[in-house]
């Protein structure tokens, strides 16, 4: 018999794995792809020689994760690479706005009016950064937090929606920019929380950058991977779970998957049916014969790009897939060039490029050409250098990935309650009805990215009942 059973080797799975595997409990890992990795994988998806990640490119959540950091990664092959800027945010007029390491160039960038504003808004929190994200990522009862006042006054700051929070700036570039990084969890500007996330993507890019893994996505879940066999812990592949019988016997089971396919898993009836997902999104891989022709100079060395025209246009894509049930003519997009760090992405002097646009939940439609119009609004000519595109839309992600129902990337809404009670109502979100099942998946605290500590949340709780029984 086993201590602990984990389906699913995404990055939450395989962090639960070792955090378990550290503490001298014997772990089996069971996965239904042919390869760990989940959301973080990296595949040759259009022509021989160009590796594409077909899920998450960038990482500021993983180089900043608590859980991450605690780990010897770097010895299994982890390395992160900066590109020169984070993220840049182009606009019409061919200028950008940037996410810079610094708070100063990033300040600059939003223009006179609104520079002051921005470094008021982000400097008392830089200092206490990495005992901030320790405690906003713990939430709620996995830990105590460390430093309670610059955790209530993170709050108050990132608690009301981001619509109240802009309001302090006066024109449109910061506007726009603070939107954009509320876009990348595909919540409506106006919901509950989402000046908090817009500040911890910024803060994230002061303290340790927006990098990608060298290599690819693959790199972060075959370095958990390594470390939790060299643990002693042991991995299956190609192995589907459809009951609890198809395990082998443990005292803990724990599941990196959805709410609803653990209810159906663990015959827990109708206890997630309440959860609710999220709009989709249409993702393209491109391979192109060179750099994307950015008209805005910035936009050429920034590692992630963001595609809006102002935070009107951002709100109104939002609103479109999110709540209309359409999709949007012109959609924001986020997109990531990892090969302006990484030439080893790519043949020599071609490279890969990842886009996404967010649509209605499972959506059956083809965002390429609307997608496309952006992108040769702010970069002329982009067309003429795609040499191939391999395109996703919901119904493909989910088959790609089982956790993305109806195409959510993010694995549930981020909207009303749910975003700090998810997947369930509950002070103890990682625990089910069954005392031995254990959910670890992006549908728990802290929710979607690859920063593994939903993963390394769930541990804790399973390693306490295991402490608590024979």
């Amino acid at each position: 018999m086993f201590d602990v059973v984990v389906v699913g080797a995404g990055p939450n799975g395989l962090t639960a794995a070792v955090e378990l595997a550290r503490r001298g409990f014997s772990v089996a890992l069971f996965e239904a792809r042919d390869t760990v990795g989940g959301g973080a994988r990296t595949e040759e998806l259009t022509l021989p020689g160009f590796r594409h990640d077909p899920c998450s490119a960038a990482h500021p959540l993983g180089v900043n994760s608590p859980a991450f950091r605690a780990l010897p990664l770097a010895r299994y092959g982890l390395n992160w690479l900066q590109p020169e800027l984070p993220m840049a945010h182009p606009f019409p007029d061919g200028t950008a706005a940037v996410l810079s390491r610094s708070v100063s160039e990033t300040a600059a960038s939003l223009g006179p009016r609104d520079a002051g504003t921005y470094r008021r808004l982000v400097e008392p929190f830089l200092p206490r950064w990495d005992t901030l994200v320790r405690d906003f990522m713990s939430l709620p009862l996995s830990a105590l937090p460390r430093d309670p006042v610059t955790l209530t006054r993170f709050g108050l700051v990132g608690l009301p929606p981001s619509t109240w929070l802009t309001r302090r700036f006066r024109d449109e570039r910061a506007r726009t920019l603070f939107a954009g990084l509320v876009a990348h969890v595909m919540a409506p500007l106006s919901g509950i929380a989402t000046g908090a996330i817009g500040l911890v993507f910024a803060l994230a890019a002061h303290a340790r950058g927006w990098p990608v893994a060298q290599g690819g996505s693959q790199a972060v879940s075959d370095a958990l991977a390594a470390y939790l066999r060299d643990l002693g812990g042991t991995i299956h592949t190609d192995y589907e779970v459809k009951r609890l019988d198809d395990l082998p016997p443990a005292r803990a089971y724990v599941f990196d998957t959805s709410p609803t396919a653990l209810a159906r898993i663990a015959g827990l009836g109708r206890h997630y049916d309440g959860y609710r997902y999220g709009p989709g999104v249409f993702k393209i891989d491109y391979a192109l014969d060179g750099p994307v022709p950015w008209t805005a100079p910035k936009a050429r060395t920034a590692g992630t790009v963001q595609i809006g025209g102002d935070s009107a246009e951002i709100g109104a894509a939002l609103r479109a897939a999110s709540r209309e049930g359409r999709a949007p003519d012109k959609p924001f997009m986020i997109t990531v060039q990892p090969s302006v760090v990484d030439p080893t992405r790519a043949p020599a002097g071609k490279q890969v490029f990842w886009a996404y646009g967010h649509v209605p939940h499972g959506w059956t439609g083809d965002l390429t050409d609307a997608m496309e119009r952006q992108l040769e609004r702010f970069a002329p000519g982009f067309r003429d250098r795609v040499l191939a595109r391999a395109t996703a839309g919901p119904p493909e992600l989910a088959a790609r990935n089982a956790n993305y129902v109806g195409g959510d990337i993010g694995s549930g809404a981020f909207s009303g309650l749910q975003v700090m009670m998810r997947p369930r109502l509950s002070l103890s979100p990682y625990h089910t009805p069954h005392p031995a099942v254990f959910i670890c998946s992006s549908a728990t605290p802290p929710g979607p990215g690859v920063h593994g500590m939903s993963g390394h949340n769930a541990a804790k709780a399973v390693w306490r009942r295991l402490r608590q029984t024979p």
